[in-house]
């Protein structure tokens, strides 16, 4: 089942999404996005060390660092 968080602004469901991106020297990085539909790049849980935001004025999701 993938991750999911309900905006409260809105009250719409998005679901967590990573692929790999390959930059121009070479180094992989992985993106995190939310998505309002589950597709095949769906993750089932946060990954470490990061939380779920949401933006005050759009109401989207966003992933950041826990803050220390």
């Amino acid at each position: 089942m993938a991750f999911s968080v309900v905006s409260n602004k809105s009250k719409k469901n998005y679901f967590l999404h990573a692929r790999l991106q390959k930059l121009k020297g070479g180094q992989e990085v992985t993106l995190y996005y939310f998505a309002g539909v589950a597709g095949p790049l769906a993750i089932d849980a946060l990954p470490a060390g990061m939380e779920v935001m949401e933006n005050e004025r759009t109401g989207l999701p966003m992933l950041r660092k826990i803050k220390k």
